[in-house]
């Protein structure tokens, strides 16, 4: 059976991202392609990579235009989202809607009027199929969510490498995430196809860039939900990302205090009970660090964890492509589930090198 997809700001990197893992997607037809200011251009002068559609017209976005298709991606500004899901509900939408922007990742509304000044659009399953819940070992109830789902917010691509690096040790209790701190090299992919002085080749080439320092960036709610999700009775956390010269990829070096009672055996067995059977996540052997090169194109995070005894902390590192676990990956990976397909379908964790 194939499924219709349309995807709305397919000009943009998440968009595209999605386009080039659904070409590859035996259950998925891609069909309309739309845009904001790019409407009217063929795909090709946006997205050269994606040959095969190359010469489809972007259309204007529209929700009666995407409302013909079985699912729909929204790769929109944030704020976007909501407004044209609002008109979906009103035609009676009942296709799958998958939203790659934050518009539906937030459950509590002040949260996010706080950090994006905006009504709330409201929350939905949240696609990210590996998120524990409290006292789970492995992530059960976060697949079963998703595989009733016809509504799903991807989730930001540093939070998932944030995320991935830390709940496990916050689900077995073997990590105090009262005092999380994370800092992240990320691809300036992660910035979009905006335009700013400070995105220019001649700034970016060769220089590292802090940004959203001091607890202002927009991922910084999300992350914590994720945290309290896990069963952290509170959260404390220290979030500073910083651009690398690099297209794709996060590196994520997060840290917390090593629980009162554990050990570094006890940390270890949560991280192996946590990941050990998952089809992305990897738990990489002993000695063996992450590295972004070794997921570019990929599906997949990697993760190891260790824990520094004379700091008293754990430390987990956790590599992912930001653009395809995630996003895209991250994205196609909750429609399986919610199509009722293999998770992994038309996905592949096998990195591209050199």
């Amino acid at each position: 059976m194939s499924f219709s997809i349309a995807v709305a700001g397919a000009s943009g990197y998440a968009g595209g991202e999605v386009l080039r893992l659904a070409l590859a997607h035996p259950e998925l037809t891609v069909g309309a392609l739309t845009a904001n200011s790019s409407a009217g251009d063929p795909l090709g002068r946006h997205q050269p990579h994606l040959a095969p559609l190359a010469d489809r017209e972007l259309e204007a976005t529209s929700a009666e235009r995407l409302a013909e298709h079985d699912v729909v991606v929204l790769g929109l500004p944030h704020g976007a989202s909501g407004a044209v899901t609002a008109e979906l509900e009103a035609l009676g939408y009942d296709g799958i809607v998958v939203d790659l922007g934050a518009d539906h990742r937030l459950t509590d509304p002040a949260a996010w009027t706080d950090f994006y000044g905006s009504e709330h659009a409201g929350a939905w399953p949240y696609g990210m199929p590996e998120l524990l819940h409290a006292g789970e070992s492995a992530a059960v109830a976060q697949r079963a969510e998703l595989s009733a789902a016809r509504r799903i917010a991807v989730p930001g691509c540093n939070v998932t490498a944030v995320t991935l690096a830390m709940q496990a040790g916050i689900s077995a209790g073997v990590v105090d995430a009262s005092d999380v701190v994370a800092v992240l090299a990320v691809g300036y992919s992660g910035a979009g196809k905006s335009r700013g002085p400070h995105l220019t080749a001649a700034e970016a080439a060769g220089n590292l860039q802090p940004y959203g320092v001091g607890g202002v960036h927009r991922h910084v709610p999300e992350i914590e939900q994720n945290f309290r999700l896990a069963g952290a009775p509170s959260v404390g956390l220290s979030f500073t990302p910083v651009l690398a010269p690099v297209s794709r990829g996060i590196l994520a070096t997060v840290s917390a205090p090593l629980a009162d009672g554990s050990s570094a055996a006890d940390v270890a067995d949560a991280w192996r009970a946590a990941y050990g059977d998952e089809p992305v996540v990897r738990i990489l052997p002993e000695g063996a660090w992450p590295s972004t090169a070794s997921v570019t194109g990929a599906n997949a995070a990697t993760v190891q964890v260790a824990v520094d005894e004379r700091a008293g902390r754990v430390v987990a590192i956790c590599a992912i492509d930001n653009l395809v676990k995630g996003t895209a990956g991250a994205a196609l990976q909750s429609l399986n589930l919610a199509l009722g397909l293999p998770e992994t379908l038309g996905l592949s964790t096998i990195g591209v090198a050199p």
